[in-house]
C-alpha cells in the first residue's frame, strides 16, 4: 500500500552568498528548484539527497543537518503543484571537491541549466515552492534540525 504523503529531500547548497537551483522550462514558464526529489522504496532520505544531487546537478555532496521541512499539502493549495500530498526535508549541504556543478547527460526533459543564484537576486526568480525568505533567513542563522535515524542510535541491552 502507497504511503498517502510523499516524502521528497532536497539540497541547500549555498556557495559565496549564491544558491545552486535547478533551471526548468516548462508549461509554468522558467523557474527554479532546489536538487531534489521523492525518496525511493529501501534509500534513507541522505541516500535521496545523494542521488538527486547527482542526477539534477552532476555533482557529489556531503549532506549536512536538516534546515527546515516543507509540506504540500493539495486540498489546503487547489492543487497548485498537482494532488500528491508531500512533506520535503531540506538538507544543508556541500559539493564534495573535484565536482562543478553542470546540467546532466540525461536531464529531466523539462530542465534546461543548474545555476548560482546570488541571494540578493532570490526575489527576482520563480522559484518553487516560493521558499526565498525561508532560504535567506536560514544562510543568516543557519539554525538546523536534528534528524534522528534509527540506526544510528544505540541498541538497549537486554
Amino acid at each position: 500500500m502507497d504511503s498517502h504523503i510523499r516524502v521528497r529531500a532536497g539540497a541547500i547548497i549555498i556557495e559565496n552568498q549564491s544558491i545552486l537551483l535547478v533551471e526548468f522550462n516548462n508549461e509554468n514558464g522558467l523557474h527554479y528548484n532546489l536538487p531534489g526529489g521523492g525518496v525511493e522504496p529501501n534509500e534513507t532520505v541522505i541516500e535521496a539527497v545523494r542521488r538527486e544531487s547527482k542526477e539534477e546537478a552532476s555533482i557529489d555532496v556531503e549532506v549536512g543537518p536538516l534546515a527546515f521541512v516543507y509540506e504540500y499539502a493539495p486540498h489546503l493549495n487547489s492543487n497548485k503543484y498537482g494532488s500528491t500530498h508531500s512533506l520535503g526535508l531540506m538538507f544543508e549541504c556541500q559539493i564534495k571537491d573535484g565536482f562543478t556543478p553542470s546540467l546532466p547527460n540525461n536531464p529531466d526533459p523539462n530542465q534546461t541549466d543548474v545555476k548560482w543564484i546570488p541571494l540578493s537576486k532570490l526575489q527576482h526568480i520563480d522559484l518553487y515552492p516560493n521558499i526565498r525568505d525561508q532560504i535567506v533567513n536560514y544562510a543568516e542563522i543557519k539554525k538546523n534540525i536534528d534528524l534522528i535515524e534509527e540506526h544510528t542510535l544505540e541498541e538497549y541491552i537486554k
